[in-house]
């Protein structure tokens, strides 16, 4: 699980092209939905935002609607049958042959073949409706709230009443943009239950496998819809959200309620990642930010990466290994469970957005150059 972006300015890009700047027509975009990816011998070097194992095949996602996987530890890759040509930002598998992949335009696609073909299952449009129906529901129950409520509290709600209707309208003018706004992130506990995430506070819960989704965002703690990049599970069982402005958001209940925690950092976090202790948990992101928690976020701590890299993903590598790649090539190595780091940086200096361990501890990297493949530290190895 990966997603983000590949460094400070391409977040403004990625966000602007797919958001509020130069916003294309609804048609346009829709397009783009409807539209299957096109076969091409170069999607293993085109850019690719995630990538993650299921089984023995490693499956990676990226820009033009590519999805492609290998089945002899990314050697070779074939590219996946999908129905879309969005950018792809995400992936994650439930189980072995049930995965999920979200993008822009709100895409959210599912494979029941461990990747090989794909289906649009939901998109920015079905988003948009979902949120609209959601912000009337909340309206109303405002309004009977205020007719019940002392004179004395009247006011607060009227106030929080302006803004659930401000909210409203938002919702109304994107639907009627068209489907733009990207999801960031997804994550599945099995074939059944989980959840997709993005851009101005989108969070999506399922637990029928994506044949029906609920609005989630009213139940989070982020009254300016600031963006949620990453969601995972820790050792323990706890879920992890992180996002926009400092944001850490964890739910002990599987997801059904959320709590905010307070960060000591109020720059943007774009991935967050366990390390098999229970209750332990890294975020990290702009300027080379980590944060590292032993008790659910209850408290922090800064670690020192050596350095200043916006840092995009995590993956663990045996019980003490742990590694965060970034922009700019970096590869950050900790093998003292996350105590320490050290930092090398590829010699092409292209971000990277996701790791996969592979054997005697090389590394797979996809990127902004693709897939590469790199020894121990991340040094270049192809």
């Amino acid at each position: 699980m990966a997603r983000r972006f590949m460094c400070e300015t391409l977040v403004c890009a990625c966000l602007g092209l797919s958001m509020t700047m130069l916003a294309p027509a609804a048609g346009a975009v829709t397009d783009v939905l409807e539209t299957p990816a096109r076969a091409t011998e170069l999607a293993p070097q085109s850019l690719l935002n995630d990538a993650t194992r299921t089984g023995d095949r490693i499956v990676a996602v990226g820009e033009r609607g590519h999805i492609i996987y290998s089945d002899d530890q990314g050697e070779t890759w074939t590219q996946a049958d999908v129905p879309v040509s969005v950018t792809l930002n995400a992936v994650d598998f439930g189980t072995e042959q049930h995965g999920w992949v979200v993008g822009h335009s709100g895409a959210v696609l599912h494979s029941s073949d461990a990747g090989e073909t794909w289906q649009l299952q939901f998109d920015g449009l079905d988003a948009g409706e979902l949120i609209i129906e959601s912000r009337q529901q909340q309206i109303a129950d405002m309004e009977a709230r205020i007719e019940q409520a002392p004179e004395e509290e009247k006011g607060d709600l009227e106030w929080a009443l302006d803004d659930l209707l401000f909210a409203l309208e938002n919702a109304q003018a994107d639907l009627d943009i068209g489907p733009v706004n990207p999801f960031l992130d997804v994550w599945f506990e099995d074939d059944s239950h989980g959840f997709v995430v993005g851009a101005y506070g989108m969070i999506f819960q399922t637990r029928d496998g994506g044949e029906t989704w609920q609005d989630w965002a009213p139940r989070l703690d982020n009254p300016w819809n600031l963006h949620y990049n990453a969601i995972t599970r820790i050792e323990g069982g706890a879920l992890v959200l992180v996002g926009e402005s400092g944001q850490i958001h964890v739910s002990e209940d599987n997801g059904n309620t959320w709590t905010r925690r307070e960060s000591p950092y109020d720059g943007s976090f774009f991935g967050v990642t366990g390390t098999g202790q229970p209750d332990e948990i890294y975020a990290f992101g702009l300027r080379g930010t980590i944060l590292h928690s032993a008790d659910l976020g209850q408290s922090w701590a800064r670690i020192s990466g050596n350095s200043n890299a916006t840092l995009n993903s995590a993956s663990l590598a045996g019980d003490d290994r742990l590694v965060l790649v970034g922009n700019a090539g970096a590869v950050l190595v900790s093998n003292d469970g996350g105590d320490t780091f050290s930092a090398s940086f590829r010699n092409d200096r292209q971000g990277v957005m996701a790791a996969i361990p592979l054997a005697n501890e090389h590394l797979l990297l996809v990127g902004e150059g693709g897939v590469k493949h790199a020894g121990p530290a991340g040094k270049n190895t192809d």
